[in-house]
């Protein structure tokens, strides 16, 4: 694509940015400025969409992304990717279980009883949709005040910080396929390699786990609304702190270095008849991202089983074609490419404009060009 020339946009560009920076700066009631540490703690959907997006684990520099984007997701996660892609790889880590997190939720809309039981942890899903008109001014005595009571009327529990699977059940009574015949090997490196498709189920799953929250969830709807054939149950959805483990640098041995927030959702879906030979299973969604975000994760389930019925028989909607979903989901790549028409495109447009008056008027061209000629 042919871009003329800009001539002395550096002045205007620099006034752009420093517009920015004013509706950034310019003092509300307070005049003050928004605290990174206050991003984090009282924006965590916003910010865990951010570290999931962006597609590296830092809470602080994705609530500094958030800030500096005056709260854009997509900007902020554009950020913290262009930021993760000059740090050099310097370990990998063995796979982890998500059976290893420390959970703060845990539950299931496949079974009314688990082992543990249900926890509802922190979640809007049992509350009124009703503005809380007092938070619009709120106090630090209040704040302070709010911390204090909870942890007063926290009652002493011994409650274990994990729990088993709630698909081990039915692993155990062979109702799901045994996991070993889920996994397809090394996992793929969606960082390193290019997506050339056909592509492996770890490709798919590493590509939605970074991918736009809305996109994912857009595409998932449609097959929940008929444009495919998943009508899933939640069997598990987690969300908890994961260990990470990695290899000690002297001994090799493996050493727990910290650990990251994380949302995990399995989905079953009606089963199907298997193999000859073989007696039917229900299929298995799996979905996991970053933060706590359990639309992605239910929705990166759905579209899990969605695309592996589309390898398996070929794709008959949208969201079982693994090229339209892949490549559609990314919400760096798809804003960039619509941002990118802002830009000049003064030499295409002309070429459009000088043939569609051709087209308009053929006579007064072929009159001109014989013209032109004597």
């Amino acid at each position: 694509m042919s871009y003329v020339a800009i001539k002395g946009g550096g002045i205007a560009i620099g006034g752009a940015e420093a517009v920015l920076e004013f509706l950034r700066c310019r003092e509300g009631d307070e005049g003050e400025s928004v605290s990174v540490n206050a991003i984090e703690h009282q924006l965590r959907f916003l910010q865990s969409r951010v570290i999931s997006e962006g597609g590296v684990y830092h809470p602080k520099l994705a609530s500094l992304a958030i800030k500096q984007s005056l709260g854009d997701t997509l900007e902020a996660a554009f950020a913290l990717r262009a930021y993760r892609s000059t740090k050099p790889r310097l370990l990998e880590s063995p796979t982890h279980s998500g059976g290893e997190l420390r959970l703060i939720r845990r539950i299931s809309a496949s079974f009314k009883d688990i082992v543990g039981g249900q926890m509802l942890g922190p979640s809007t899903d049992y509350s009124l949709r009703m503005m809380r008109m007092e938070l619009l001014n709120e106090s630090p005595e209040q704040f302070k005040q709010v911390t204090k009571d909870w942890l007063q009327s926290m009652p002493e529990s011994d409650l274990p910080d994990t729990f088993p699977k709630v698909l081990d059940a039915l692993r155990a009574e062979g109702l799901l396929p045994d996991i070993a015949s889920e996994r397809d090997g090394v996992p793929f490196d969606i960082t390193r390699e290019p997506l050339v498709f056909p592509v492996p189920r770890s490709a798919a799953l590493s590509t939605m786990a970074r991918a736009e929250t809305g996109s994912m969830l857009g595409i998932a709807y449609s097959n929940m609304r008929g444009y495919g054939d998943i009508h899933p149950t939640v069997a598990e959805l987690r969300v908890g702190y994961l260990p990470v483990m990695l290899p000690h640098p002297i001994t090799g041995e493996l050493t727990e270095v910290g650990e990251i927030l994380m949302t995990e959702c399995e989905i079953v879906a009606m089963f199907e008849a298997s193999e000859e030979g073989q007696k039917p299973t229900f299929k298995l969604g799996y979905g996991a991202c970053f933060g706590h975000n359990e639309v992605k994760a239910i929705s990166m389930a759905i579209l899990d089983r969605s695309l592996q019925t589309g390898m398996e028989h070929g794709p008959s909607n949208p969201s079982e074609d693994p090229e339209f979903v892949l490549l559609h989901i990314d919400g760096v790549d798809s804003m960039g490419f619509c941002s990118h028409y802002k830009m000049p495109h003064y030499v295409t447009f002309q070429s459009d404009m000088d043939r569609l008056r051709s087209t308009r008027n053929p006579t007064k061209i072929t009159t001109s060009n014989a013209e032109a000629s004597k």
